[in-house]
C-alpha cells in the first residue's frame, strides 16, 4: 500500500508517514440487520443518548441479545415510541425489518458475496438508510478495501488540510481525484480522517504539492443590506457544512 501511494500521490505518501501504521480493524460480528438498526437509532443523536434509547429498545424483547426482524414488525408503534424512538425512526426500523425478512437486506453470508455497488444499491432502498451509512458499513464491518466516502465532511476536510486547499473540495472532485488511490481508497479515507487530528495537534506536515483542477466550495459572498447611514453594509459570510465525522 505504501509503495502504491508513493508512486501515485506524494502528498498522501507524506500523510502516511506522519500518521503512522494503518489501524482500521473491521468489526464483523454484527449481522446486517443489527448494524443498520443501530445506525438508524444513532441518527441525529449523540452517542450517549442513542445508546440509552437503544438499550430500552432491546429490553422490550424479552432478554434477546438483539431483536429479530419479525419481532420488531410485531411490536406496536406506541411501545417503540415509549422508549424514545421518533416516529420517523420507527418507520425506518420497520421498513428495515420488512426488507430483511423479504431478502432485500441479505444476511451476513449473502452480503459478503455482493459487490460494493450492489450492496449500496440494495441497502439504500431501506427508508432512512443513505449512501454514507452503507459506506461506513462497507468500511468498518465488511472490511472492503476500496471505499471512498466522498460526501463525508471529515474526509473532505482532511483533504483540504493535507493538500493545502483554500476551500472544501466538492464530493465529485474528491471522488475523481481519489481514483488514483484505488484499490486502497478505504485506507486513503482513514488517513484523511487522521489528517484532521494531526492538524489539531499541530503536527500535520505542509503539502509538498497541490492538486490541480480540484473544484472547491468557496465562501459565499455576504448579502448586502442598506446601513442606517445609507451606505452598504457587509455581513460576514457563514460557511455551511455537514456534520463532522471522524473514525
Amino acid at each position: 500500500m505504501r509503495k502504491h501511494f508513493a508512486a501515485c500521490d506524494p502528498v498522501m505518501a507524506q500523510l502516511l508517514r506522519a500518521a503512522g501504521p494503518y489501524r482500521l480493524v473491521p468489526q464483523t460480528a454484527q449481522p446486517p440487520f443489527e448494524a443498520l438498526a443501530r445506525a438508524i437509532t444513532h441518527q441525529q443523536l449523540n452517542g450517549v443518548a442513542a445508546e440509552r434509547i437503544l438499550g430500552r429498545f432491546i429490553a422490550l424483547f424479552d432478554g434477546a441479545a438483539f431483536p429479530a426482524p419479525h419481532a420488531v414488525l410485531a411490536r406496536p408503534d406506541h411501545e417503540l415510541r415509549a422508549v424514545g424512538l421518533s416516529f420517523a425512526k420507527i418507520a425506518s426500523l420497520k421498513d428495515l425489518a420488512d426488507k430483511t425478512a423479504s431478502g432485500v437486506v441479505p444476511d451476513g453470508a449473502a452480503l459478503a458475496r455482493l459487490a460494493d455497488a450492489e450492496i449500496v444499491e440494495r441497502l439504500t432502498r431501506v427508508r432512512g438508510i443513505g449512501r454514507w451509512t452503507v459506506e461506513m458499513m462497507l468500511m468498518f464491518q465488511l472490511g472492503r478495501p476500496d471505499v471512498l466516502p466522498a460526501d463525508d465532511f471529515g474526509v473532505r476536510n482532511g483533504f483540504r488540510l493535507a493538500y493545502g486547499l483554500r476551500g472544501m473540495p466538492t464530493p465529485r472532485a474528491l471522488a475523481a481525484f481519489g481514483e488514483r488511490w484505488a484499490p486502497h481508497r478505504t485506507a486513503a479515507a482513514w488517513y484523511l480522517w487522521r489528517a484532521v487530528e494531526l492538524s489539531r495537534a499541530g503536527t500535520l506536515p505542509p503539502p509538498i504539492d497541490k492538486p490541480r483542477g480540484v473544484k472547491v466550495v468557496k465562501r459565499k459572498a455576504a448579502a448586502r443590506k442598506p446601513a442606517a447611514s445609507g451606505k452598504p453594509a457587509r455581513k460576514r459570510a457563514v460557511r455551511k457544512g455537514a456534520a463532522h465525522s471522524t473514525r
